[in-house]
């Protein structure tokens, strides 16, 4: 194709102020217009006229056709060197400066009409020239609707679903997104971009303490809050301060934990994470004897989670919800904490802390309430605090019928976080109370078989005192 037929391709689509967006659309009109709806999009068209107005290829004779009727021009005047004088619609750079010497270096600044003319010419195709880069968009709308499905579905699919599999399809999602993140996007693109790139980066972290590595869990939870950070996305923030708590208390720092998670809700304070939110706090209040605070923790998630609160992250669901059940769960599980050592009054706290799990465990068997997702995990914990609960109730029988299901889940769906709350349920049987009865025997063989050995381990925190 000679260069000089690309130079008035793209001379004539300059003279009408057009983009290349903007002439693949009068394309497609002119298309239209004479019966042919077999064309492209304009996206495709667009490429297209790129490669046409930089001659590396000439285009077919349809579509010179078509620009003669998107230009309003006979095709005898298609081309340079063709006709007398600009055909209709054209307009005229003025004599002896032709539209191409914008493209040239830009000469010293001379006075004259003619020169006054060329500069503010060369001004405006500039101007157009760096407005056609900056319209390109970086992703395409089916691409971006896809990043937002799998985010979704990963969310959903990690309640229910093999931990270590569905960590590694999250990680590729997010990898194709920081890849699509590393190109030149529009901004709205982009802030869509951070929010699933710090969603992913929050179920990783989860996922990462279930199988074991809550320090790598925290550096996966600074990666996200890079990412909630520039978009300024609050209940990302929280969220993320939600899965730093989780960490932490799961390394053994109980204390760090309830220090993130007082931060999380200075970013959320109502709705469900604000509940979440609360509880985590609770558990270090629980951890160090604050009975008050335990329970205080418990009333103001309550409170929280009345008040109405929509977010996205609500709308991905899943894992970013917070069930009645699980918040049942987790209110058991802070009392029990409350309750261990506690004489004279610790048997009525045990005995409210295994009311709580019972009624999780029966929210649970009853199914989602309107809007809520299950999470197997936390339902596997319930049973697994209750049993904890029987046993220091002196009820092994009942024990023993709680963690059927537990020890009934396949190897994938077993974690880190489940086998160290066996770990607990091995000391209470290991008490005086059960020593030499069969049936605490076999179940601690059960339990000791529980966790698979590729797991890591959770570290430094001594859960059965």
């Amino acid at each position: 194709m000679s260069s000089e037929l690309a130079a008035w391709l793209r001379r004539q689509r300059e003279d009408r102020g057009w983009t290349r967006t903007e002439l693949a659309r009068q394309l497609i009109r002119a298309a239209r217009a004479r019966g042919d709806t077999s064309m492209p999009g304009a996206e495709n068209i667009s490429h297209n006229i790129y490669r046409w107005e930089r001659g590396a290829v000439a285009p077919a004779e349809r579509y010179k056709l078509l620009y003669c009727g998107a230009f309003g021009i006979p095709f005898s005047q298609f081309g340079p060197g063709h006709g007398q004088g600009p055909p209709p619609g054209m307009v005229d750079t003025g004599p002896g400066v032709p539209a191409a010497f914008a493209y040239r270096e830009t000469p010293a600044p001379q006075r004259g009409a003619s020169a006054i003319r060329r500069e503010v010419l060369m001004a405006a195709h500039e101007g157009s020239e760096h407005a056609e880069g900056v319209e390109q968009r970086g992703i395409g709308e089916a691409t971006l609707e896809q990043f937002r499905a799998d985010t979704a579905s990963l969310a959903v699919a990690y309640l229910t679903g093999e931990t270590f599999g569905l960590f590694t399809e999250m990680r590729r999602v997010r990898n194709r997104i920081t890849e699509a993140l590393g190109r030149r996007q529009w901004p709205r693109d982009a802030a869509e971009l951070y929010l699933l790139a710090g969603c992913l980066s929050a179920l990783m972290a989860a996922a990462a303490v279930n199988l074991g590595y809550p320090q790598e869990a925290a550096e996966l939870t600074r990666a996200g809050w890079a990412y909630a950070t520039v978009i300024d996305h609050r209940p990302l923030m929280a969220r993320l301060r939600l899965c730093a708590a989780y960490a932490a208390y799961w390394s053994g720092h109980p204390e760090a934990a309830a220090d993130l998670a007082r931060s999380g809700l200075s970013f959320l304070a109502d709705g469900q994470g604000a509940a979440q939110l609360h509880l985590f706090g609770g558990l270090a209040a629980a951890r160090r004897g604050d009975v008050a605070g335990a329970r205080q923790a418990i009333a103001a998630a309550r409170d929280a989670r009345d008040r109405a609160h929509h977010d996205e992250l609500l709308e991905i669901g899943g894992e970013f919800g917070f069930s009645r059940a699980t918040q049942a769960y987790y209110a058991g599980f802070v009392l029990a904490e409350a309750a261990r050592g506690k004489e004279p009054r610790g048997k009525e706290r045990s005995d409210e802390a295994a009311a709580e799990l019972d009624a999780a465990v029966g929210l649970y068997a009853a199914g989602p309430g309107p809007g809520e997702q299950h999470s197997r995990r936390c339902r596997m914990l319930a049973h697994t605090d209750l049993a904890i609960a029987r046993l220091r109730a002196g009820a092994l029988d009942a024990a023993i019928a709680a963690l059927e299901p537990v020890l009934a889940l396949p190897p994938g769906e077993r974690t880190a976080v489940q086998g160290r709350r066996l770990s607990v349920t091995r000391a209470e049987l290991a008490q005086p109370a059960y020593r030499g009865s069969a049936r605490a025997r076999a179940l601690d063989e059960q339990l000791a078989a529980f966790a698979p050995a590729e797991l890591g381990r959770l570290p430094g925190q001594d859960l059965s005192r």
